[in-house]
């Protein structure tokens, strides 16, 4: 005999009808969203921000003062210096939402109408666009007074392997660690020094310098006078972790902010996929000026 259903089981059936036509949005004036009756989504924007909230749900039960909260949120912009217009699919202003107190629903927004603040306080965070444009923020500086105290850095290895040793290089203590042959001493005297390696190395690429794995984008290929003869490549760093502004001894090569460029031998230079990284690391590197 097959036991009978229970009636646990048959309201799970029942249940999951309703779920079922719950998620799929069945039902008038939902429109697959599965919104309900007092709910509204609408196009948001702001004054000074290029970026959108392209779908914001709201209840219709909602003070403005609360809109505004919620817009807070997504713009930064304070409360009290928030001016709320309401506007219509077509762009076209509809009302000013200036009660806090007045539920959104008193000015009827529509499906798909969109809402524009405004900030009002010419000193605000959004002003100038400061919250999108990264330029506008100021980078982290460490000093070369600073950066001597840390414990464990490059440059302090550097300096006492070249005590022990004064041919040491990177290069050199590399092949060490690997118990590969020592290369031969480098020959920086020859006019085309590197050039070989310089000739795949295009500007406009995007790059990582190593030792340090700071990255960058290539802006110079070439032979720089001011410096060692042979090549040399420009890179503009995205952090502050160079030791110019594209210009060797007054003669500018290529465009970048004080301490974000640099001019390294084409072998610390690796091209490719190389975004931009939210950290840096800064270091001192052998074959860079």
């Amino acid at each position: 005999l097959k036991p009978a259903k229970s009636a646990n089981t048959r309201m799970s059936v029942f249940n999951m009808s309703d779920l079922k036509s719950y998620v799929a949005g069945d039902g008038p004036n939902l429109q697959g969203m599965n919104l309900a009756e007092s709910t509204v989504v609408l196009r948001c924007s702001h004054s000074n921000l290029r970026a959108r909230v392209p779908e914001l749900r709201l209840d219709l039960h909602m003070s403005i003062l609360k809109v505004k909260e919620k817009l807070y949120s997504h713009f930064g912009t304070s409360i009290g210096s928030m001016k709320l217009i309401l506007k219509n699919d077509e762009g076209a202003s509809v009302a000013e939402m200036d009660d806090d107190s007045k539920m959104l629903g008193y000015y009827s927004p529509q499906m798909g109408w969109g809402i524009h603040c405004i900030d009002t306080d010419p000193s605000s965070i959004t002003a100038a666009g400061q919250l999108e444009n990264v330029s506008l923020v100021k980078k982290y500086e460490m000093s070369d007074e600073d950066y001597d105290k840390l414990p464990n850095t490059y440059r302090k290895h550097k300096q006492e392997m070249l005590a022990k040793d004064p041919t040491w290089t990177y290069q050199k203590e590399l092949a060490r660690r690997r118990g590969e042959p020592i290369p031969p001493p480098r020959d920086e005297k020859d006019d085309d020094y590197m050039e070989d390696l310089a000739e795949d190395i295009k500007v406009g690429q995007r790059c990582e310098v190593n030792p340090g794995g700071r990255r960058g984008e290539v802006k110079f290929v070439g032979k720089v006078p001011e410096l060692h003869p042979g090549f040399w490549v420009g890179v503009a760093f995205d952090e502050p972790q160079g030791k110019n502004d594209g210009s060797a001894k007054g003669h500018r090569y290529f465009e970048c902010g004080p301490g974000y460029g640099g001019f390294l031998r084409p072998n610390c230079v690796t091209t490719g996929d190389f975004p931009e990284l939210d950290d840096f690391n800064l270091s001192d590197d052998d074959g860079e000026i």
